[in-house]
């Protein structure tokens, strides 16, 4: 049997060449991950090519698998299991379906109706993992990458834990990199899209976090870096290429749980979903 591959994936809801889709890719080996390489899907047709890739496979993919139950509920959105369709499986093909002017506009009006200070909908890892609310349209904008992400893990036939049955040898996990990163260096911010925020102080945060997760740090799974794969994590100022390799470390954490519901809750809420390692 081939190893399991483990992919990270630092998911944009507009890849493009610029700003593509970065995948890293691993196994594992005596208990350590070792990460072969880091690649740019600039396209969603490059995305859905390694989502059809045969497994076996465990991916950890930063983007929000679903939306609060408490939230789907007041809007009144399709999430209940029918026709042979799980409730996720509803709620993601009426996301799909709905252009995302009107998305937003559903999601604004829930907030303008709610006091200042709980104007957001959280999903319960979310508060867990520090992660930004799944229906948020700005800053950053992750419900466009719920509604571009989610529905191609759906079409492509993806075994989602607590959420989807699928292909039992492709399996999608949420992830966050956010979470491993502040476990490492706080608050202190290490990556930027802009020319200014491109500061040695950044650099520094990145090294800190390469070299924590090469000792195993936080979540005793040791990362081997080759000296490029290294270089790229360290040097890039987006941070997509680390994010990348912290997506695959909670994959490879998950996978050593995959007789343990990958480490998930054994509640999860099959709408919601769970950040692995939160």
């Amino acid at each position: 049997m081939p190893d399991t591959r483990i992919l990270g994936v630092d998911f944009t809801s507009a890849p493009r060449a610029r700003k593509p889709i970065t995948i890293a890719t691993g196994t594992m080996r005596a208990g350590r991950l070792h990460l072969r390489r880091l690649d740019g899907a600039p396209g969603f047709e490059d995305f859905e090519a390694l989502l059809a890739q045969p497994g076996p496979w465990v991916g950890g993919f930063d983007f929000p698998f679903g939306l609060p139950r408490v939230l789907l509920v007041a809007l009144g959105w399709p999430h209940a299991p029918a026709d042979g369709d799980t409730g996720w499986a509803r709620m993601v093909r009426h996301l799909q379906a709905m252009p995302r002017p009107a998305m937003v506009a559903a999601f604004r009006a829930w907030c303008d109706a709610r006091p200042a200070g709980a104007k957001f909908a959280h999903l319960a890892t979310d508060l867990r993992a520090g992660s930004s609310p799944s229906m948020k349209w700005v800053n950053p904008p992750v419900s466009f990458m719920l509604q571009a992400g989610a529905p191609r893990l759906l079409a492509a036939g993806v075994t989602v834990p607590g959420m989807q049955p699928g292909d039992p040898a492709r399996i999608a996990l949420e992830a966050y990199p956010g979470l491993i990163a502040r476990a490492i260096v706080g608050r202190a911010s290490y990556k930027s899209d802009t020319a200014a925020g491109r500061t040695p102080e950044r650099e520094q945060a990145r090294h800190r976090i390469v070299s924590a997760i090469e000792r195993g740090f936080p979540l005793d799974l040791p990362v081997v870096l080759p000296g490029q794969v290294r270089d790229a994590c360290v040097s890039d100022p987006r941070g997509d290429f680390l994010d990348a390799a912290l997506c695959a470390m909670q994959a490879a954490w998950a996978h050593a749980r995959r007789g343990e519901n990958w480490g998930l809750p054994a509640d999860l809420d099959p709408l919601e979903g769970w950040i692995v390692g939160a």
